[in-house]
């Protein structure tokens, strides 16, 4: 009979789901897993290793060759030399130029301090003239919140008076990087400046990133609207900060040094050629110009740094990401509490089913699986909470492990405690797996009862000393259990020297008729081996021939706890248990050794041979009943020797 309150296990479980998936999530949304996230999502990085080329995005590069032809000049001083690379780059086809680099002082301003030396004033006129055409844009910076005009770090007044219009919001763009906790730049924003703080400025002020910029300028669209469709995605102005799908690590955008656009025949340069059509940054990669930031593929689990990537190769990330359309989308709420529920179910569902060893390793290649898993997604575009996964996973391991050792293993040791010494491994393994617990208030189940005897023991005893008989039942005992056990026979008790056993108890089975006379027929097996025995041990005592006497009855039985509130026995009582006894009573008056009757060889089948068959009475039974002498099996169904 199944447990009455079977339902409480299943109930246990889906709790244990439910409350790991939500723990998982609450912590996740709490921040608290957010230092495993993010070092799981740098490691998806360093694993993806080199994803794709720019296609729409290029770097002209101010690098350590580019510095060396001008050594003695200060960086200050190279608005000339940039004002060339920028009319070539406008020359091949480059329709916009950013320029990565903030000049908040000019240089003819800085030489009006020395007193108004000759030619200052036309230093920048090349430079001037660029930035009149709207296709060079400049950065700025702040700090703060961005909420009032002292927190921004403009370009100097002398370049945004030579902007189109004298319009910063178009021609300006922000460098700030969104810099996480840890230091690495993991995230960007199209609008950094939050729109509460842009709220109290009277000013126009620089509002976009300089990729959100150069992006929506490039789309033909109105820097000033909350929405621009880029790269078939449709963005907004306040949109979260989503994460930069880095293509590579430093050094995936091979950049055009500066010096090649300043070389004589720049214009003829395949390289150079290669640029048109492309938006171009023009920033600093030399590792003495100090724009070096921590990425992704810096970190390691030990919070080491390494692999500096410039300022100007993360905006260009950025600004490839925004034209392409490319991005790390992560599931949706609903969508992740679903994938954790179900991944604790199976979770659950597993470790259940294995031993504690077995779960472990199973724990062990879950957590294996879903880093595989979430590299494989995200290499086609998506982020998968794997710390959430994966505190999922532990907890249902953890839970499912207590579950065992508060309840269902006590409930295991204790089916074992009880049945272990009665019946076979096999059966207490069936009947743990089952889910079906015999009722200890009592129940009827349908069985066959074997009874067996010793013939002529009276007589065996009144010849042997008492330790000697012990010790001939615990000899013959220890062989006649084997065969059955073997056919999943559940050895009720010993009564001197009867064995009473049950097949078809405490797990039903279908053919505990056929597996009776198997064990009976083997039985008889064991005591004519027994004899010999016998017969080398106490040679020369004059015993009578050592012989058993076995009666088989199949039936309806009530199983259950017997006895006492100081000492209980699982046992079987009923009509079918003495009919059983009865029986075995009468194999010496009918000279048989097995004696089974009509309702067990009915239900055993053909494959019995019998031998005689009588109609008998029995004590304690009115109506006479028919029985049959056991001899054999079919051919197929021998027991093995």
């Amino acid at each position: 009979m199944r447990i009455r309150r079977a339902w409480r296990m299943p109930l246990k479980l889906m709790l244990l789901v439910l409350l790991s998936a939500t723990v998982s999530e609450g912590l996740g949304r709490g921040g608290f897993l957010q230092w495993g996230e993010r070092r799981l999502q740098d490691l998806q990085f360093q694993w993806q290793g080199r994803r794709d080329q720019a296609h729409q995005v290029a770097i002209v590069a101010i690098d350590e060759d580019s510095l060396a032809l001008y050594p003695d000049d200060p960086m200050l001083f190279w608005t000339d030399r940039l004002a060339v690379a920028v009319a070539r780059l406008r020359r091949v086809g480059v329709p916009l130029v950013g320029l990565d680099m903030l000049y908040s002082i000019s240089p003819e301003r800085w030489l009006s301090k020395l007193g108004g030396l000759q030619g200052a004033r036309d230093y920048d006129r090349a430079f001037r003239e660029q930035l009149s055409s709207g296709q060079l844009l400049l950065v700025a910076s702040r700090s703060g919140s961005g909420a009032q005009v002292s927190d921004y770090l403009l370009p100097s007044p002398d370049y945004l008076l030579a902007l189109p219009n004298y319009a910063l919001l178009p021609h300006v763009g922000l460098a700030d990087l969104l810099v996480e906790g840890d230091g690495l730049v993991r995230r960007y924003r199209l609008a950094p400046v939050a729109a509460a703080a842009r709220a109290q400025l009277q000013d126009e002020l620089p509002q976009l990133s300089l990729p959100a910029l150069l992006a929506v300028r490039a789309a033909g669209q109105d820097v000033r609207a909350a929405s621009w469709r880029l790269g078939g995605r449709e963005l907004r102005r306040d949109q979260p900060a989503e994460v930069i799908p880095y293509l590579g690590p430093p050094g995936t955008f091979q950049p055009v040094a500066l010096k090649q656009l300043l070389a004589e025949g720049a214009l003829d340069d395949p390289q150079v050629q290669a640029l048109r059509g492309k938006l171009v940054l023009l920033g600093a990669t030399a590792a003495g110009l100090n724009d070096a930031h921590f990425t992704p593929f810096s970190s390691d689990w030990l919070g080491g740094r390494s692999l500096l990537m410039s300022g100007v190769e993360v905006h260009a990330n950025v600004l490839q990401a925004l034209l392409s359309g490319n991005y790390l989308q992560s599931p949706t709420a609903l969508w992740r509490a679903f994938g954790l529920l179900l991944l604790g179910g199976l979770a659950v569902g597993g470790f259940l089913r294995l031993p504690v060893w077995a779960a472990l390793l199973g724990w062990l290649f879950g957590m294996a699986l879903l880093l595989l898993l979430g590299q494989l997604l995200f290499r086609h575009g998506w982020l998968l909470p794997l710390g959430g996964a994966g505190l999922t996973l532990s907890l249902c391991l953890l839970g499912v492990l207590g579950l065992r050792l508060t309840g269902e293993e006590r409930e295991r040791s204790h089916l074992r405690q009880m049945f272990g010494r009665y019946v076979s491994n096999q059966v207490v393994e069936a009947l743990l797996k089952s889910g079906e617990r015999p009722e200890l208030g009592g129940q009827a189940q349908r069985v066959t009862v074997l009874f067996s005897d010793i013939r002529n023991f009276t007589r065996i005893s009144e010849q042997l000393s008492a330790k000697e008989v012990v010790e001939m039942l615990n000899a013959y005992f220890a062989r006649a259990c084997a065969p059955l056990l073997a056919e999943g026979g559940s050895i009720d008790k010993f009564i001197g020297d009867a064995v009473m056993v049950e097949f078809g108890s405490p797990l039903p089975l279908p053919d505990h008729a056929l597996r009776a006379a198997r064990a009976a027929l083997a039985l008889q097996q064991v005591a004519q081996e027994f004899a010999g025995w016998m017969q080398q041990r106490f040679a020369g005592r004059d015993l009578p021939p050592f012989a058993v006497g076995i009666g088989l009855h199949s039936g309806e039985a009530v199983l259950g706890n017997i006895g006492s509130p100081i000492r209980m026995e699982f046992t079987a009582i009923g009509d079918t248990v003495n009919l059983a006894s009865r029986l075995e009573s009468m194999t010496k008056e009918l000279g048989c050794s097995i004696l089974a009757s009509a309702d067990c060889i009915a239900e055993a089948g053909a494959a019995v041979r019998c031998g005689r068959s009588e109609v008998i009475r029995v004590k304690g039974r009115e109506a006479p009943i028919r029985v049959f002498e056991i001899i054999g099996l079919q051919q197929g169904e021998q027991t093995d020797d």
